[in-house]
């Protein structure tokens, strides 16, 4: 059975456009017989990392920070993929950075050169293969994912495990409005949850459905514009 620990860092947690995406997304997983575990950052005591090293440096794999990481900790070592869910801010939930930052004791401290670059890997014993990303967004374009994508993708290439996709909403609170293309996203999250655990990919289709413009930028714009000129003049 795949082993599966999704971490949802919206601050909204359940109201959020996040978990819109998410709750298909991790039902299509358990649909294809993955073992789902679920946490909101919020909900969890994670203080930032203290940069001491004391996990690399006295203690390999050891965080000297006590808090609900201790709890995470094992559930990550064990887990086979690792989804990290997000909405896109500046660029990250301050709760989601903490998180990501303190994924350091999973990695082991022996560094080598990759493409160029210094990397290194998970320890042995943690079996995470796939980091997967999941992200809504309000403004329009997918280009404003760009820096929290590339978080993700650095994340899996400094730890040596391979980055299996990324699901991507824009302006994912407009899937409220239209009934008809949120029908056909949700379906389409469940399927992307559903193909990872069986094939170990979702095929672009699928993400593209997921991503699909819901109006076009120049309405969206107008609109939240619009809005704001309102609460301008009060």
């Amino acid at each position: 059975m795949t082993n599966v620990i999704a971490i949802n860092g919206s601050v909204r947690m359940e109201k959020s456009d996040t978990t819109m995406l998410m709750e298909p997304f991790l039902e299509g997983m358990k649909k294809a017989g993955a073992s789902v575990e679920l946490f909101y950052v919020k909900r969890l005591n994670v203080k930032p990392c203290t940069g001491c090293f004391h996990c690399w440096n006295t203690k390999p794999g050891e965080c000297i920070v006590s808090d609900d990481m201790q709890m995470l900790y094992p559930k990550l070592r064990s887990a086979d993929i690792l989804v990290l869910a997000t909405p896109v801010y500046i660029p990250l939930p301050g709760e989601m950075q903490n998180f990501i930052n303190r994924l350091c004791p999973l990695v082991e401290p022996i560094l080598e050169k990759r493409e160029g670059r210094t990397r290194a890997r998970f320890h042995a014993y943690v079996k995470i293969r796939k980091i997967v990303l999941v992200s809504a967004s309000g403004w329009w374009e997918l280009g404003n994912f760009g820096t929290v994508l590339r978080i993700a993708e650095e994340l899996a290439k400094d730890v040596s495990t391979e980055f299996a996709g990324a699901i991507l909403r824009p302006h994912a609170f407009l899937m409220k409005e239209n009934k008809e293309k949120t029908k056909i996203i949700i379906d389409a999250l469940k399927q992307a949850g559903l193909q990872l655990i069986r094939n170990g990919k979702i095929i672009d289709d699928i993400l593209e459905t997921i991503s699909q413009p819901l109006i076009s930028e120049e309405e969206l714009r107008r609109r939240s514009n619009e809005s704001y000129m309102k609460v301008k003049r009060g």
